[in-house]
């Protein structure tokens, strides 16, 4: 299983070439696990960049992977990871959310890498 955060995601939805690297590496939507905050980091950026038509395309997929809602457990670790981290909550939330269901995380956030379970791929990557 595999949680894909919201950076790798623009990178495949803007077609450049990192996410033309990432896209291989989404699984099946079984094996693909979306917290509602990507969720809504992604809706919230394609409503603005590509328009609603868009953003229900790609929230009809995310709905068919396995959708993570924020529970009590992921908000107490993602406190914690948070302040040893030194990560944004929206980060902090994301990251508890692949450690709580031992998934590896694949971004493009520089704050995540070095992090155990992240699969990092800078944005400058040649």
């Amino acid at each position: 299983m595999l949680l894909v955060d919201t950076s790798a995601w623009i990178e495949v939805f803007n077609n450049t070439d990192i996410g033309s690297k990432i896209l291989p590496m989404i699984p099946e939507p079984q094996h693909c696990l979306v917290p509602t905050l990507v969720q809504f980091e992604l809706i919230k950026w394609i409503n603005r960049v590509r328009g609603p038509s868009q953003a229900k395309t790609a929230l009809a997929f995310t709905q068919v992977c396995i959708v993570q809602p924020l529970d009590t457990q992921i908000a107490v670790t993602a406190a914690q990871i948070a302040s040893e981290h030194k990560l944004s909550t929206a980060d902090a939330i994301i990251y508890a959310s692949a450690r709580l269901t031992d998934t590896d995380l694949l971004t493009c956030d520089a704050h995540f890498n070095g992090l155990p379970g992240v699969i990092y791929i800078p944005k400058n990557n040649p």
